[in-house]
C-alpha cells in the first residue's frame, strides 16, 4: 500500500530553518490529503499542517513560521520551517489521508524524522 518516507530532520539552532520532505509511493498521490504532525518528548501528537488540493491549513503555533507544499508530479510533500524555536523539537511525521465531506482520515504514516532545535 502507501509508503511514506520523511527526510530533512536534524539539529538546528534557534532561529534557523529546515525543510522536511516526504516521499510517497504505492498509491495514487493526487487522491490524498497530506499532513504533517509532530510529537515532542512527553507530549501528545500535535497537528502541524495539511494540504488538500491547493488548500492548506496550519496549526496555530506554527502558522506564521511554517509552510506546507506539495509536488504531485514527484509524489512529494514538504514542510518549510522557519524561525525555529526549542519548543519545535519533536519527531515529525508525514501522513496521508482520504477526505470525505471535508474530514480527513489519516490512514498512512511515515516513520518520522527527528527535529532538534537548540537554544
Amino acid at each position: 500500500q502507501v509508503q511514506l518516507v520523511e527526510s530533512g530532520g536534524g539539529l538546528v539552532q534557534a532561529g534557523g530553518s529546515l525543510r522536511l520532505s516526504c516521499a510517497a509511493s504505492g498509491g495514487t498521490f493526487d487522491f490524498y490529503a497530506m499532513g504533517w504532525f509532530r510529537q515532542g518528548p512527553g507530549l501528545e501528537r500535535e497537528f502541524v499542517a495539511s494540504i488538500s488540493g491547493s488548500n492548506t491549513n496550519l496549526g496555530s503555533s506554527v502558522k506564521d513560521r511554517f509552510t506546507i507544499s506539495r509536488d504531485n508530479a514527484k509524489n512529494m510533500v514538504y514542510l518549510q520551517m522557519n524561525n525555529l524555536k526549542p519548543e519545535d523539537t519533536a519527531v515529525y511525521y508525514c501522513a496521508a489521508a482520504r477526505v470525505v465531506r471535508g474530514i480527513p482520515t489519516y490512514d498512512y504514516w511515515g516513520q518520522g524524522t527527528q527535529v532538534t532545535v537548540s537554544s
